[in-house]
């Protein structure tokens, strides 16, 4: 069995879905997911509430080509992705001072699509196998051959794989020349080295901290884990660590000299007791009175403010929310999406090497590139 159609789309995703949404033609558009179902990781982001945006949209928040992203961010910010939002029905949420969620849920925001999209063809449970001529292409899947005009890989990078994640985005990229930056798990906990598995002991417990890595810093939670640590601070620092030691402040804006009086340092340390004592005792710092404190028991102590080691590694792609890395930004066009090794091949959102942090920063890249190379497909520009 053969179908013929003007633009294809691998991935009924984010930027899958708004490419889609946005095209003028949707009777001649496909969308094909080995899901059986659209927008799976959009139905469960953000605890069911797909964080879709951030008030504080720049390059600087994501790991990636400064002057690939700009470009694309300035055309297609946060304003005009709530404003396209909330034309279509979508109440949205600003919570934790710039992030905005669907107010009723992600479901909503599947359902706003499964509406934008009516008239494209959709192929559902059907695994693309590979990609390959230069206009018309052939797509291959493990049902059928689709002869396309243009072929759009926004197919995802490796993360959430019990959500059908692949890597048939790069395998395509590579077979048109593409270079492929090593994909990696991102915004992911970290694992321990053995000096440092007395935090696994801690396992539940959250505190404030701010961690440094490679001269970015996050303020923010950090959740001691069964397998390592986790939390908004070391997920974000997991998108720029690759290996090597960390910082964490696990006293952000506490004075180490006002540690006075005859109560014991558990006591006196703004963190949990338990959290208090498990650090001491790494420390070599008895838990006793702070006026009893010798002087190298204070100097001990003031690695609490810059606590530095090297994680082991990462919890892998089964439990990170993005992959960076991906197909490398130098040799695709940020004006239109298009491969610059092969015309009528695009690629969208997150399967190119760009990463945002936590946020809504990664699905507001998705909705971007995808609204510009729409604009590349019908030869206008919205506003």
């Amino acid at each position: 069995m053969s179908l013929h159609i003007d633009t294809l789309i691998i991935g009924a995703g984010a930027s899958g879905l708004m490419l889609a949404s946005l095209l003028d033609e949707k009777e001649s558009v496909i969308l094909i997911d080995a899901n059986p179902r659209i927008g799976a990781k959009i139905a469960v982001s953000g605890g069911g509430r797909c964080n879709l945006s951030n008030a504080e949209i720049s390059a600087s928040h994501y790991r990636g080509d400064p002057s690939f992203i700009e470009p694309v961010l300035d055309r297609y910010d946060g304003g005009w992705l709530l404003r396209w939002m909330e034309e279509r029905g979508l109440r949205v949420r600003k919570e934790k001072r710039s992030q905005y969620f669907c107010e009723e849920g992600a479901e909503r925001l599947n359902e706003l699509f499964r509406r934008e999209i009516v008239l494209a063809k959709l192929l559902l449970g059907e695994r693309v196998l590979s990609v390959s001529g230069e206009g018309p292409f052939i797509v291959e899947t493990d049902r059928r051959n689709v002869h396309a005009h243009r072929v759009v890989v926004a197919s995802g990078g490796l993360s959430f794989p019990r959500l059908g994640a692949g890597d048939i985005g790069y395998r395509i990229a590579e077979s048109y020349g593409h270079r492929i930056v090593p994909p990696a798990p991102a915004l992911v906990g970290l694992t321990l080295q053995k000096e440092q598995f007395f935090m696994k002991d801690l396992s539940g417990v959250s505190v404030p901290v701010i961690v440094r890595v490679e001269g970015r810093e996050y303020a923010d939670n950090l959740l001691f884990a069964h397998r390592g640590i986790s939390g908004p601070a070391i997920l974000n620092a997991s998108l720029r660590w690759e290996r090597g030691e960390i910082g964490v402040d696990f006293l952000p804006g506490f004075d180490l000299q006002s540690l006075r009086g005859a109560k014991s340092l558990s006591t006196l340390l703004p963190l949990p007791k338990r959290v208090a004592k498990a650090f001491l005792g790494h420390l070599g710092v008895e838990d006793r009175p702070a006026d009893r404190l010798s002087g190298e028991e204070r100097r001990r102590l003031e690695a609490l403010r810059d606590y530095r080691f090297a994680p082991a590694g990462t919890f892998g792609f089964a439990r990170a929310e993005v992959t960076r890395g991906g197909v490398d930004t130098a040799e695709v066009d940020p004006w239109t999406m298009e491969s610059r090794r092969q015309k009528g091949l695009y690629f969208l959102g997150e399967v190119l090497d760009v990463t945002g942090e936590l946020g809504g920063y990664n699905f507001q890249w998705a909705f971007s590139s995808a609204a510009v190379c729409a604009d590349a497909i019908t030869g206008r520009e919205r506003g």
